[in-house]
C-alpha cells in the first residue's frame, strides 16, 4: 500500500527541505511505502531552487521505495489548488496533506494511519485543539490567540451546521482513503479548501476519526500566511455547502 504525501508550498525556503527530510526519516509499517508530491505554488523566493537541488541529488532519500515528485504552478493559486494538483498526480491508496512549514510533525503519520490500517476509519484528522490551551499571558502564552479562537469558532459552526462532533475542523493533517476523494469534487483554491472538504465529507455522512496531535505554531514573522479574510471565507464556505452540492 502507498501513502501519497501532498505538500503544497509557497515561499518556504527555510523549512521545506527540513520537512521533506523529516518525512523521509519517519518510519511507517513495512507494508506502506511513501510517495512525496511537492507542489510549488508559484514561489518567488528560493524555494524552487531548494526543491530542484533535492530532486536532482535525491541525497535525502534513504529508502529506495520512496518516490519523490516536484510539480510547479507558474503563479500562486492557493493551498486548495495546490492540493488538487497533488492529488491528481498521486498514485497512493492513502493520501495525507502535509504543510511545508515545521508546525506539523510527520512522526504523527503512524497514529493517524492506525485507524485506517485497522479498518476502523476512512478519513482521519489530527486534532490540535485538545492539547492547545488558550493562554493570554505568561512565558508559554498562546501563539496568535485569535487564530485559536477562530479555529474553535469554525469547528463549532461546522458541528452546528453538519451535526458533527469534531474538535478541529481547520487542522492541516487530514488523511483520506483515495476511494473517498474520488467521490468528492473540490472547488476551493485558497485556505477555504479545509472547510469545503470537511463540509462535503460530513454532508455525505462519512465519519471523520480524530487523533490528538501536538503542533509548533508559528507567527507571521516566521511565515504564517493565513489571515482574517480566510476565516471569513471559511464561514461562507461552510454555510454555502450546507445548501449547495
Amino acid at each position: 500500500m502507498r501513502l501519497s504525501i501532498i505538500i503544497p508550498v509557497y515561499n518556504e525556503v527555510k523549512t521545506v527541505g527540513k520537512v521533506i527530510r523529516s518525512i523521509n526519516e519517519t518510519k511507517l509499517p513495512k507494508n506502506i511505502t511513501k510517495e512525496i508530491i511537492v507542489v510549488d505554488d508559484g514561489s518567488t523566493d528560493k524555494t524552487t531552487e531548494v526543491l530542484s537541488k533535492l530532486q536532482k541529488k535525491h541525497s535525502f532519500v534513504k529508502d529506495n521505495n520512496l518516490e519523490f515528485k516536484v510539480l510547479r504552478h507558474n503563479q500562486n493559486k492557493g493551498k486548495g489548488a495546490a492540493v488538487r494538483t497533488g492529488i491528481e498526480n498521486s498514485k497512493g491508496e492513502l493520501i495525507i496533506i502535509q504543510d511545508a512549514d515545521l508546525e506539523y510533525d510527520p512522526s504523527y503519520y503512524l497514529p493517524l494511519l492506525r485507524p485506517v490500517m485497522q479498518k476502523e476509519a476512512n478519513v482521519v484528522y489530527g486534532t490540535r485543539l485538545l492539547t492547545y490551551p488558550l493562554k493570554l499571558w505568561g512565558r508559554d502564552k498562546t501563539v496568535l490567540p485569535m487564530h485559536l479562537i477562530a479555529n474553535k469558532f469554525l469547528t463549532f459552526l461546522t458541528n452546528v451546521l453538519y451535526r458533527s462532533k469534531l474538535t478541529d475542523m481547520e487542522t492541516g493533517y487530514k488523511l483520506f482513503k483515495r476511494d473517498i476523494l474520488k467521490k468528492i469534487i473540490i472547488n476551493s483554491n485558497k485556505f477555504d479548501f479545509e472547510a469545503e472538504i470537511t463540509a462535503r465529507i460530513l454532508k455525505r455522512k462519512i465519519p471523520i476519526t480524530e487523533i490528538p496531535i501536538s503542533v509548533t505554531p508559528r507567527t507571521y514573522k516566521q511565515g504564517k500566511k493565513i489571515g482574517w479574510w480566510d476565516g471569513i471565507m471559511a464561514i461562507w464556505t461552510l454555510i454555502k455547502y450546507k445548501f449547495v452540492d
